[in-house]
């Protein structure tokens, strides 16, 4: 499987300020199949099924196989989106309990298309979180621009109209931060960033409102109000490749988890800085599984390596949880963990370049973009800069691989 497959990156060259392209909307034509060594989606049954398939995340307890089918259905043929042909959209569905998770397969790719716009819709007292699959390869790994009225998308795309809000304070949750933005009009998409996924509030979010008229006002309003023992830092996320700024004005300052890069502000040519950093790009979940985590891995360096060689790559793993051994004290056991991959530097992504040149040029290109639909926050490191954890223990040398066991 080649990296690039994964969709994982948005497009080179699709900049900040692009506007994903409208897909799946009744009256416009069907997405192009994605050709895919010399064979296009039809001509693939793996890619052809993929491309029927959703992800649905954030499942409660209550759903099963039969209602979540039943929902889909309904709520198609309520809002006339997808195909419109006669019978039911969804073919088949299977759900993971123990990890909170569905997969929902539609019968044509254009119907599963036009289902992501139920993204952040509510389902039995929670939101449903919609995504392609991770091994999807096809034109519209981004999502799809059209809104259902009501329905909230979790995931914000890259466009000149995505804002940034910083300086929350982390015990606000989706809905009191949504109550406060849609003082000035309707949300299209949400998304507060949470540690690890889904753990504690991180104090910033990514948004975007129906109207896109507001967002101006907004932003002026919002800016600088004072939330608690804080004050908001407001701003379009997509200002963010001036050469030496942050990507998004105070975002330092409101962050200090963030590490701030080691040259001041116009200086980013003169940086001997080798090391990029690379925040809000993974979670945890996505690196437990060994497969998906060398697919990640592949994407990355391949991405990586188009501004300047490589010299070392590091993503760190959270460690493995077995859940039959936690007993009574599971719940300090979870947390414990999760303190551990923390500070262990769980959920980044530290790059390692041969020579300063392409660290920075990494810098330019990638802060600000996409990956697996996740704003991407990008600094630069210095070898012997500070940070939690060390940079000599992120990159400290690997065990070689145990020699193979004897055959009998």
């Amino acid at each position: 499987m080649q990296a690039k497959q994964t969709g994982l990156f948005n497009l080179p060259g699709a900049n900040r300020t692009q506007i994903p392209p409208i897909l799946a909307i009744p009256g416009l034509p069907p997405p192009m199949p994605v050709q895919s060594f010399g064979m296009g989606i039809g001509g693939n049954p793996n890619l052809s099924r993929q491309s029927r398939r959703l992800y649905i995340g954030s499942i409660t307890p209550e759903i099963n196989e039969q209602n979540l089918a039943d929902f889909f259905n309904d709520k198609m043929k309520e809002m006339n989106i997808g195909t419109g042909a006669p019978g039911n959209p969804v073919l088949a569905v299977q759900c993971n309990y123990e990890k909170n998770y569905a997969f929902v397969e539609f019968r044509s790719a254009e119907d599963a298309t036009a289902a992501m716009a139920f993204d952040g819709i509510i389902f039995l007292n929670g939101p449903l979180k919609i995504r392609r699959p991770k091994d999807y390869g096809g034109p519209d790994a981004m999502g799809p621009s059209m809104h259902v009225p009501g329905v909230v998308s979790t995931n914000v795309p890259d466009s000149i109209n995505k804002i940034f809000v910083g300086g929350l304070p982390t015990y606000l949750n989706e809905e009191q931060v949504m109550e406060l933005l849609k003082s000035f009009g309707e949300l299209k998409a949400f998304n507060l960033v949470r540690e690890n996924g889904n753990g504690p509030s991180k104090g910033f979010a990514f948004f975007e409102y129906v109207d896109p008229g507001v967002t101006d006002v907004a932003i002026q309003s919002l800016s600088g109000m004072e939330l608690g023992d804080k004050y908001l830092v407001v701003q379009r996320a997509s200002v963010g490749a001036k050469p030496g700024q942050s990507p998004i004005p105070g975002m330092y300052e409101a962050f200090p988890e963030i590490p701030k890069p080691i040259l001041p502000a116009g200086d980013l040519e003169n940086t001997d800085a080798r090391i990029l950093l690379m925040l809000n790009m993974v979670v945890p979940e996505e690196l437990t599984d060994d497969q998906e985590y060398a697919d990640i891995y592949d994407d990355i360096k391949e991405e990586c390596s188009n501004y300047g060689p490589v010299a070392d790559l590091r993503i760190p793993r959270p460690i493995k949880k077995d859940k039959a051994k936690w007993g009574e004290s599971g719940m300090d056991n979870a947390m414990a963990a999760q303190r551990a991959d923390e500070a262990a530097g769980v959920g980044r992504v530290y790059v390692k370049y041969i020579d300063a040149d392409g660290a920075r040029m990494a810098l330019k290109a990638l802060a600000g973009r996409s990956f697996a639909g996740r704003s991407i926050i990008a600094t630069l490191l210095g070898e012997d800069s500070q940070s939690t954890p060390p940079l000599n223990l992120i990159f400290a040398p690997q065990p070689e691989a145990p020699p193979p066991l004897p055959q009998d």
